[in-house]
């Protein structure tokens, strides 16, 4: 919701502003449809058909023709959470050791001792799979 709040409903509150003959504000009923909105998507993100729910929403909220790069901080939210356990990093096999401590909420340094330890799968090319980070979130859920 705080993606929609910044990136949509705060500018157009900023270009609709509160219509001086009625008094009301345009953007507060959609701020209600969007809360809406939201909780239906969480039903659909953890229904039978999430991975296509989760690539809906990212294509709707980070619309471009580059690759989907989200700041590490990113993968720690709900819906990055949900988007590595239902479809990975989409377009990427591996990851630095840096991004999957953001993604596992753990160090670096964390990663190279799960690496160690075999708790996470090193890439032939170098980071770690993100297959086994999500393997190593979905093993944390389930305990």
């Amino acid at each position: 919701m705080a993606i929609m709040n910044s990136r949509l409903l705060d500018p157009l509150e900023i270009l609709l502003a509160e219509d001086p003959a009625t008094g009301t504000d345009p953007v507060s009923e959609l701020r209600g449809r969007c809360e809406r909105a939201a909780e239906s998507w969480a039903a659909r993100l953890h229904g039978p058909n999430g991975t296509y729910a989760v690539a809906s929403i990212i294509g709707a909220l980070y619309p471009s023709d580059e690759a989907f790069n989200p700041p590490a901080g990113w993968w720690r939210t709900p819906l990055g959470q949900v988007t590595l356990l239902r479809m990975g990093y989409p377009g990427r096999e591996a990851v630095p050791y840096s991004l999957a401590g953001a993604m596992l909420g753990v160090t670096r340094q964390g990663v190279h001792d799960l690496v160690t330890r075999n708790k996470l799968a090193r890439h032939p090319d170098g980071g770690v799979t993100v297959t086994s980070i999500r393997e190593r979130i979905q093993q944390r859920g389930s305990t």
